[in-house]
């Protein structure tokens, strides 16, 4: 039976066509063959175009290649739970010598992460991602690791970073990813969790600051620092400073901070124009809960910026991104008001699963 049958297509009377008795099948290395099932045999050549051809681009987002026990490639559909033999990427195949494609991919709003990584092999590399059991850090972590990564899920929740690791792990069995206990609200985890990570004895290529909270309450920590700032900012700035030989004895590496556009609408000087670092931990009579997480942002900001001015010698560089405007996620769950604002927002803002894809365009640009 004809390969475009097999694929639930219309006959046509296309040179493309396969002849009855014929399949079309691939190779380890993507090189289409054709068997002739009635002779028993194969060929390279297309039995009527007599073109060679292989298969373009990479297998679908859940398709894994194997091999059995007799050397035949067939291919895991992990999203439906099948497997089969026709290779899903034979409906993309090109000539043996095709012209040059334009190497120059673009980006839109709606690219997603999993389509900015298409192609990259991440295998070798170790990622660590704070605030990775959800939202922005989890589609990362997932896009990471389904690309072959090393994955490490710095979260404060022990479990709901293990149930995400678990949700990653059903979309590819074969994922190497973890879970390690990370409160950026207390100094002492930041140092158990450096510490803990260093005994795994394991290189660090990308280190991602991407947890934060927004709108919360007025509190102190236990290091009597005011919440927003220590876990928005300090936390990964001592995070940072604890790992920061490992990045370079692992360098080409890379440092992404999750920043945001809201840190335009602040500063950290006073009425003279003079640096006031009381503003960054303010009292609770002087505290709004927008202000200090606008003064974070803008805290990472400059911290990226003295980072890769400072390690950037070293192969190690620093980028702060802005996750989009209005980009919906669980970070408004600390008050209701925000609940409202962010909901009435959300038919026009970009979901979370899978769309994200600035941290990856930023890490992978440059990391071969």
């Amino acid at each position: 039976m004809a390969a475009l049958k097999y694929a639930g297509l219309d006959d046509t009377d296309s040179e493309e066509e396969l002849p009855p008795g014929w399949e079309e099948r691939t190779t380890k290395d993507g090189w289409v063959y054709y068997a002739n099932h009635l002779e028993e045999r194969t060929q390279w050549d297309h039995p009527k175009s007599g073109k060679r051809k292989r298969v373009a681009g990479d297998l679908p987002y859940g398709w894994e290649q194997e091999t059995d026990e007799n050397g035949q490639v067939y291919f895991v559909d992990h999203i439906n739970k099948r497997t089969t033999y026709l290779d899903p990427r034979l409906a993309f195949t090109v000539d043996d010598n095709p012209m040059k494609p334009n190497a120059k991919q673009k980006y839109d709003g709606n690219t997603t992460a999993m389509e900015i990584l298409q192609g990259r092999d991440m295998s070798g590399k170790v990622a660590i991602i704070t605030g990775a059991n959800s939202g922005i850090g989890f589609e990362t972590a997932k896009s990471f690791a389904l690309h072959g990564a090393h994955v490490i899920l710095a979260c404060r929740n022990a479990s709901k970073a293990n149930e995400a690791v678990q949700r990653i792990l059903e979309e590819w069995h074969k994922a190497k990813v973890e879970a390690m206990t990370l409160d950026l609200g207390s100094l002492s985890s930041i140092r158990d969790f450096a510490e803990a990570f260093r005994a795994k004895n394991l290189s660090l290529h990308v280190l991602i600051c991407n947890a934060a909270v927004f709108g919360v309450p007025w509190q102190l920590t236990a290091d009597s620092l005011e919440s927003t700032f220590q876990v928005n900012h300090l936390g990964h700035f001592y995070l940072v400073q604890l790992l920061r030989d490992l990045l370079c004895r692992s360098a080409p590496a890379r440092v992404v901070v999750v920043s945001s556009e809201s840190h335009r609408f602040t500063e950290i000087k006073d009425s003279s124009g003079k640096l006031d670092l009381n503003m960054l931990s303010p009292a609770k009579k002087e505290y709004w809960a927008m202000l200090a997480y606008n003064r974070s942002k803008l805290c990472n900001i400059l911290m990226s910026n003295e980072l890769n001015r400072q390690l950037s010698p070293h192969g190690v560089t620093s980028n702060a991104v802005h996750p989009g405007n209005m980009m919906y996620s669980s970070l408004h769950q600390n008050w209701w008001v925000y609940t409202l604002l962010f909901s009435l927002a959300r038919p026009f803002t970009k979901s979370m699963v899978g769309e994200w894809c600035f941290i990856p365009l930023w890490i992978i640009s440059k990391m071969h």
